[in-house]
């Protein structure tokens, strides 16, 4: 037998069984209940704080995000303000537009034309008038119509013509323009332009095809 081992009290089988049932009396029992139970406590304490502070993160970023996208569609809604007044305008500025510089008829846009070749002294020896309906089956139905024209004349006469059909009365849009010639000399000008008429030019034709107008001798015809 070693020295530790008759240094050791030797404990009987009995004292051990005394000893784990003392242990495991109802009060050591009841306080490691109680112990387990706090510990179960601070822990769901510990969660609900980490879960509280979670929400308050969330619900503070929710409500950062909710302002940006009010402030969002109150800068998309500002140009929608006000848009009955606005759509009155428009209506009121649209219908004045078309009873002061769109013609009713071919005749009105040659007599145009003729009044200007006369007052910039250059000849007008061809125009031919193409009709498109446009806005078919709106109350705004109107015709378009393109005008292919030749004239002569002097390289000046003729330049100030271009500009006197863009500050006309009259709405006309210049697409295409064409010199040929000296500007010393006699000088050909082939325009390309377009007006719209407030009604359908071809009851304004002399033929059904509604197609092209001539003229000659240095004024529109018809």
């Amino acid at each position: 037998m070693s020295a530790l081992s008759a240094i050791r009290p030797r404990i009987s089988p009995a004292s051990a069984l005394r000893r784990a049932r003392a242990l495991l009396s109802p009060l050591n029992l009841h306080w490691a209940g109680v112990g387990l139970l706090a510990l179960v406590i601070l822990y769901l304490l510990v969660q609900m704080g980490f879960l509280w502070q979670t929400a308050g993160r969330y619900n503070a970023d929710a409500i950062a995000q909710q302002r940006i996208e009010l402030k969002t569609a109150g800068i998309a809604a500002q140009p929608l303000r006000g848009l009955d007044a606005k759509l009155a305008r428009a209506t009121q500025d649209a219908d004045q537009f078309s009873r002061q510089r769109l013609p009713v008829s071919d005749s009105q846009v040659a007599a145009e034309l003729g009044a200007l070749t006369k007052k910039q002294a250059v000849r007008l020896t061809r125009a031919q008038y193409t009709h498109t309906p446009v806005l078919v089956g709106s109350a705004n139905q109107m015709t378009e119509v393109r005008i292919d024209a030749t004239l002569s004349g002097d390289y000046r006469p003729l330049v100030q013509f271009i500009n006197s059909i863009e500050r006309d009365k009259l709405f006309f849009v210049i697409n295409t323009q064409t010199l040929t010639g000296q500007q010393s000399g006699t000088v050909n000008l082939r325009l390309g332009m377009k007006t719209y008429e407030q009604r359908d030019a071809a009851q304004d034709l002399p033929y059904a095809t509604g197609a092209a107008a001539g003229v000659a001798d240095g004024g529109p015809g018809r």
